[in-house]
This record gives structure tokens, C-alpha cells and sequence, in this order.
């Protein structure tokens, strides 16, 4: 891959920029450029496509976005230590990336990107969970993108496509798979990153639906499922009884069992109970 971007192989830049990985930022880096460009495959044909990327650190994915055609990529980055090692990359693609120095929790890329716009990152593991959420969740449907290619904890990412009856099954299924067609498209063991995490990883690709699966209010549906998972152990007459007086009632006209647990029920069935309730 250096040979084809003619920038030095990553062990090189972190030694050159110092970039030791940093725990508090949930830093992991992944130094293997095949891996990298791998990664970036799995998003798609990006010809034509903006990329948001979240925590580019060295580079590593950006250079695969970047090399696999991406039309422009806009990095966001809170590390300013990674700053020069993406400005060299920027250079060697005029045009074609964007850095901001900034929390992506904070900052709004919209106002950067033209679509279509793709997704793909290495998501910093302290906030990887929140912001997949917050792209589920917009206020409105279709999303501004059309792919996530994110990379997680194998244990968030399988909690990504569980099924009903997994104890992997829970909020982040429901909302996931409410609006988007998830799948796990590549894992990855801890050896691959420096430093090694504790866990195994895996790169999760999610495809944005044009409407929902079923129709159900968001912020019911959010709420409905909160309160179920929070309380998993208990039957949902008991779990959900703060969201109505008659949730038994409701619970059978939406075709659940009172006695259910949150993990046997399915997303449709979710769906049906937040209609009820809206």
C-alpha cells in the first residue's frame, strides 16, 4: 500500500510523529495497510462518495479510503498529535481530504459534506456505542448517509445483529435493524492493533433502509425499548407498567405476552406495542 501512495508505512509515521496510542482517547491503532484498505472495501464503491471518517489517527483507513477511490474524505480528529501525519496525507491527495481538530460529538459535518455520503471508521471504543446511536436516530428518514462501515468491540458488534432469544438481543439490535440492514463483514483479533486490546474486534456494515422496517414513532419506539431492556430480567407487564395504566392490555393487542421478557420479543412486535402506545 505505501507503494501506492508513496507515503512511509505506518510503524514509520508513528515513530516520526511520536504517536504513542492513548488510552483516554481509546486509542487502538491499526498499523497494517492491506487490513486498512480491506477495511475500506467493505464500504462499497466509494467513487463518487464523501466519506466521514471519526478518529483517523495516523491515517492508516484514511489512506485506504482515499486510495479506494473515496471522491473526498473529511476526517475529524480530537488527538492534535495525529495532525501532521494527516496533513501529509492530505498533500499527497490534493483535494481530496479534510481534516478537523475537534470532538465528533461535537462537531457537525454536514456543513462539509456533499452527498453521497458514506461512513466508514475505526471508532474510539469510548464512543463508538453513542454515535452509532445518534446516526439511527435522526429526526428524520432517510439519514444524511447511506453506508456505516464502523469497526467495534466484537461484543458490541454482535450485539449489532442478534436476534430475538440471544442474549446478545437488546437496544442497540432493535434500533439497529429497525432502519438499517446490519451484518458483520470482517472480525479482527487483538494482535492486529497496537496496542493490542484486551478483545477481539469486528467491522460492522450497516445499509440506511428508505423507511423503516415497520412504521412506529421514534421516540415511543426509544423509549418502549429502553424501558424493556433496562429491567431484562423482568416480565414486561412489570418492566414497562410506568409507560400505561393498561400495559397488559396494550401488551396483548400488539400480540406480546404480559409474561414476555424484552429478548423474546421481536422488532415488530416492539413496533406494534409503540403504535399502541403513541
Amino acid at each position: 500500500m505505501s507503494a501506492i501512495d508513496g507515503l512511509p508505512p505506518l510503524r514509520e509515521v508513528i515513530a516520526t510523529h511520536d504517536l504513542s496510542a492513548k488510552k483516554s482517547l481509546g486509542q487502538n491503532f491499526l498499523l497494517d495497510l492491506n487490513l486498512t484498505a480491506k477495511i475500506a472495501r467493505q464500504a462499497g464503491d466509494l467513487a463518487g462518495m464523501d466519506v466521514l471518517e471519526i478518529g483517523p489517527g495516523p491515517g492508516g483507513l484514511t489512506r485506504g479510503l482515499l486510495a479506494e477511490g473515496a471522491r473526498r474524505v473529511l476526517a475529524i480528529e480530537k488527538d492534535a498529535r495525529c495532525l501532521p501525519a494527516l496533513a501529509e496525507i492530505a498533500a499527497a491527495y490534493p483535494g481530496r481530504l479534510e481534516v478537523i481538530e475537534g470532538d465528533a460529538l461535537q462537531v457537525d459535518p454536514l456543513q462539509h459534506l456533499t452527498p453521497p455520503i458514506a461512513i466508514c471508521a475505526n471508532l474510539p471504543y469510548n464512543v463508538g456505542t453513542e454515535l452509532l446511536v445518534r446516526w439511527l436516530t435522526p429526526e428524520s428518514w432517510p439519514p444524511f448517509w447511506q453506508t456505516l462501515t464502523l469497526m467495534f468491540q466484537r461484543e458490541v458488534a454482535e450485539r449489532i445483529v442478534a436476534q430475538p432469544g440471544s442474549k446478545a438481543y437488546g437496544r442497540l439490535a432493535v434500533l439497529s435493524q429497525w432502519r438499517a440492514d446490519a451484518r458483520i463483514v470482517l472480525s479482527l483479533p487483538p494482535g492486529a492493533f497496537t496496542p493490542p486490546p484486551k478483545v477481539s474486534s469486528a467491522v460492522v456494515h450497516l445499509r440506511a433502509l428508505p423507511e423503516p422496517r415497520f412504521p412506529a414513532e421514534q421516540k415511543v419506539l426509544e423509549r418502549v425499548v429502553a424501558a424493556a431492556f433496562n429491567q431484562r430480567r423482568k416480565m414486561l407487564r412489570a418492566a414497562l407498567k410506568g409507560l400505561a395504566p393498561d400495559i397488559e392490555d396494550r401488551l396483548q393487542a400488539s400480540d406480546i405476552a404480559p409474561t414476555d421478557r424484552a429478548e423474546q420479543v421481536s422488532l415488530e412486535q416492539f413496533c406494534a406495542l409503540a403504535r399502541t402506545l403513541a
